[in-house]
């Protein structure tokens, strides 16, 4: 078996691992890369494999960075099969649908503003609508815990991954000549104790673990904390006159923050102030999450139980229009918004902070991981002036960073998987993915002061064999 890694390696973003077995060829995940807008631009327009060579994609969840070069797959020309849990496909068939609507809205505003100055560039979108309805030809959804065929002597069994909605851990049995091999793929691998899905289940007979390592060199501040330290926010904003502005994720990071908010909201701590949730995807992701309330934990589900929806309450609106979203610009007093992308590379985020980084009254409040050479990225490291739609910004707003929110197991959390995987099999190899190196470096050795004894961290394109 080979395995080839050809994104997210020594990296975090770009998701995308080639296994290679008696001539045939399984993709884990085909996410798109983020970062400097130019190389991004360039490396997702084009994929480093055959797509007409590809059997098979297993996808082990939604997010862009995992899923997003999926339609840009089926433009190469792949036929193949996408296996994901049902929350997964429901997911990606209003998310790619938006990441291709980003694309083409990017791609006229570029080539509007060539043609006003007199540039023949013309620019076209990475892929379009028709590409991603295409991809939904080609999923098939499978249930965690039911093992399902890939190709002819791979069978894949996907569990719970606890990181979003629909995530999994990728199970790959493969069987070569006289040996049989079970590949572990985490994906991303989610906390314990998290509120709103189950803790990741630990997969048997582990011989070869692929591992995220996002905040491999960290730890999180407890959950526990997370609604107090919100609160906090808040009531420090308020009472100077300004406004929240919080980047989040559509998937997952704002479901956690809004059904934070609803907590406080019932027991009667928060100030009464309008919140805004400004992104018509997390709209409809929201809504996805009513659907899948099988992936619920016992704590949402008691919440329901008692209080009712934990994702609306009086306070709290959901902004889908375009116009609605522009009266958010000349809004008084204080207020709470939050809006996607996550990173702040895209989406109304970039509007808000448009608007209110260089008012010392607002605060900026940072709930998930900013990639490098990403705006979000820019703001975490307090930069004095960050460039917001080509023009120079004072970071004159509060920043906050609130790493206790993240959906991402941290440093222990991926050691106590690890050392769990191996109590139940025999882990003779550990690779590390989805990281940048300085934090892979440090978990990798103490992935090895705890007796893992083969440790990889993968540069792009770098090929392992399994014998």
């Amino acid at each position: 078996m080979r395995l080839t890694f050809l994104g997210a390696a020594q990296t975090v973003t770009g998701s995308m691992h080639m296994v290679e077995t008696e001539g045939r060829r399984i993709l884990l995940d085909c996410g798109m890369f983020q970062g400097r807008r130019r190389e991004s631009n360039e490396r997702n327009r084009t994929l480093p494999f055959s797509a007409k060579k590809l059997d098979a994609l297993i996808l082990s969840h939604a997010h862009i960075d995992h899923s997003g070069s999926i339609p840009t797959l089926m433009k190469a020309g792949f036929e193949g099969t996408i296996f994901a849990t049902p929350a997964t496909r429901d997911l990606c068939a209003v998310m790619l649908r938006d990441a291709a609507f980003i694309q083409t809205q990017d791609a006229g505003y570029i080539n509007r503003y060539n043609e006003k100055h007199g540039i023949p560039d013309r620019v076209e979108p990475i892929y379009e609508e028709k590409d991603a309805i295409k991809a939904f030809e080609h999923f098939i959804s499978v249930p965690y815990r039911r093992s399902f065929p890939v190709i002819d002597g791979v069978t894949c069994t996907m569990l719970d991954a606890g990181h979003v909605l629909g995530s999994a851990i990728v199970v790959l049995d493969v069987k070569e000549q006289k040996r049989k091999i079970r590949l572990v793929f985490t994906g991303d691998l989610g906390r314990v104790k998290m509120p709103i899905l189950n803790d990741p289940e630990t997969p048997a007979g582990t011989q070869v673990l692929i591992t995220e390592s996002t905040y491999g060199d960290r730890l999180h501040d407890p959950i526990e904390e997370m609604d107090q330290k919100l609160l906090d926010v808040v009531k420090r904003t308020v009472a100077r006159g300004g406004k929240v502005i919080v980047p989040s994720f559509a998937l997952e990071r704002a479901q956690e923050i809004i059904f934070a908010l609803r907590r406080l909201q019932a027991h009667r701590e928060l100030p009464r102030i309008p919140i805004y949730v400004d992104s018509p995807l997390t709209v409809k992701i929201t809504d996805i999450f009513k659907l899948h309330s099988e992936s619920f934990d016992p704590e949402i589900r008691g919440f329901m139980a008692d209080e009712g929806d934990p994702f609306a309450f009086a306070d709290l609106r959901y902004v889908d229009s375009v116009e609605d979203s522009r009266k958010l610009n000349v809004l008084d007093g204080p207020a709470m918004i939050i809006s996607a992308s996550g990173m702040c590379e895209a989406g109304r985020i970039l509007h808000h902070l448009n608007n209110h980084i260089e008012d010392r009254r607002n605060t900026i409040l940072i709930v998930g991981f900013q990639a490098e050479h990403t705006l979000g990225r820019r703001i975490v490291e307090r930069r004095q002036t960050v460039k917001i739609f080509g023009v120079a910004r004072e970071v004159n707003a509060e920043v906050v960073v609130l790493h206790g929110f993240s959906a991402h197991a941290d440093r222990d959390d991926l050691l106590r998987f690890g050392r769990a995987c191996r109590e139940r099999g025999s882990v003779e190899q550990v690779v590390l993915v989805h990281g940048e190196p300085e934090p892979q470096q440090k978990l990798a050795g103490l992935f090895g002061d705890n007796g893992f004894p083969r440790v990889a961290i993968p540069k792009t394109k770098e090929t392992l064999e399994i014998a």
